[in-house]
């Protein structure tokens, strides 16, 4: 068996900052992957912008991590967006804020902020263990110890003092993130809750007809309305993409929990969608209402109304033919069409998970109470952010919390 000091398992951010913190408080760290190489989903991620963070307040900013604000608020506080910011500065990567608030590389490229990070980290003696895919522990060990990792040369035994875990969640499995960690964790006591789908979009029954000519266009400038589970209402504007089985995009994503949360409850969750949010109902009801004349009445709401296309195709997809010869209904529809949702998609086509490692397990240092010297950060911990720099800025922050609470371990520990 190898004996280390270190180990980290996942080389996504939250692993690759908690090597990185590890290191350089002076411990000899060897980080693990099931991947042939490291930062895959973070790199896909970047595909037409890496979206670092966010450049709103930090009470806005916490915030939008829901119920999972006390658990990530301290973590947040200690390496939030300006400190990461910071962070990609050192590494010679500067950021701009967007007019949507959201933070980018100035080149917009995530390839080479991952390059000189892992410069940097080589730089500081951390070894890189690729195509070792974490098996649990050996059993009869009463701890962490002994590691088992399946390698294309067999399986291999690893002692280590400690052990970072920033496995991910389930969604984009063949990146590396496969929730396969979750028995391995919950068979030795661990508190895990359900891994979920989350950003993500969902089905919707579309007619043949509706599929056959609509799937794939977008729907732009748009706005959504939903109910949160505490009763409130929240609207965004936005867009999204109607799919040949439903619907996703950003402005579905913003909506996912409550929708998601909504169908399991009840079976059935619905948002409202205003297809001209930038016109009043006095003003869309007017022009509903005004004599069409010989005019079909598509040819009536695509000349009054600019209404055409996708969005012309869902109010005939959805209301039914009578409410479309009631000027007031139809109307009512422009500015509030409801549709229906059926199931979010699977989730290994979310955005990310919600569920993992539930936070009363650790300890203030990120510690699993049920197993001394492990810890746990990222995607695998249970929370879950909107798309915006939400997701990688806590998944940052938890890798820089799980590493600073092994250290002060670490440190109370006998050599």
């Amino acid at each position: 068996m190898t004996n280390l000091a270190v180990v980290v398992i996942g080389g996504g951010p939250a692993g690759l900052m908690a090597a990185e913190v590890l290191a350089a408080n002076g411990f000899s760290v060897d980080l693990f992957d099931a991947m042939p190489s490291v930062g895959r989903k973070f790199l896909l991620a970047g595909i037409g912008g890496l979206n670092l963070t966010h450049g709103e307040p930090f009470e806005a900013f916490v915030q939008r991590y829901a119920a999972a604000v006390p658990a990530l608020r301290p973590q947040l506080e200690a390496f939030g967006a300006d400190a990461l910011r910071a962070w990609a500065s050192a590494l010679g990567i500067e950021t701009f804020i967007g007019s949507s608030g959201r933070v980018f590389p100035t080149d917009l490229k995530a390839a080479p902020l991952l390059r000189a990070w892992l410069h940097r980290l080589r730089g500081q003696g951390v070894r890189f263990h690729m195509r070792h895919r974490w098996l649990g522990w050996t059993d009869g060990d009463e701890g962490p110890p002994a590691l088992r990792f399946a390698t294309p040369a067999g399986e291999l035994k690893v002692g280590a003092r400690a052990v970072v875990l920033a496995l991910g969640g389930a969604s984009w499995p063949h990146l590396g993130s496969d929730g396969a960690w979750m028995p391995l964790l919950s068979g030795r006591g661990v508190d895990v809750a359900p891994l979920l789908p989350s950003n993500c979009g969902f089905d919707v029954a579309w007619s043949d007809f509706f599929k056959q000519r609509f799937a794939g266009a977008p729907l732009k400038a748009v706005a959504i309305e939903w109910e949160e589970a505490d009763g409130g209402t929240l609207r965004q504007a936005g867009e999204f993409v109607v799919s040949s089985g439903g619907v996703e995009g950003s402005l579905v994503y913003a909506a996912s929990a409550a929708l998601r949360d909504r169908l399991a409850a009840a079976g059935t969750a619905t948002f409202r969608l205003d297809l001209l949010p930038q016109r009043s109902a006095e003003w869309v009801a007017r022009e509903v209402a005004h004599p069409r004349g010989p005019r079909s009445l598509s040819t009536h709401l695509k000349t009054r109304l600019n209404l055409s296309g996708v969005k012309a195709g869902l109010l005939w997809e959805l209301l039914p033919k009578e409410s479309q010869a009631d000027p007031l209904l139809l109307a009512a529809a422009i500015k509030a069409l409801p549709i229906t949702v059926l199931a979010p998609r699977p989730i290994g086509e979310a955005i990310s998970t919600a569920g993992g490692v539930r936070f009363d397990t650790l300890d203030d240092g990120s510690m699993l109470r049920q197993l001394p010297g492990v810890f746990c950060a990222g995607e695998m911990l249970d929370w879950e952010a909107p798309t915006g720099g939400y997701l990688l800025t806590a998944c940052f922050a938890t890798g820089h919390a799980a590493a600073q609470g092994a250290a002060r371990w670490l440190a109370g520990q006998p050599d």
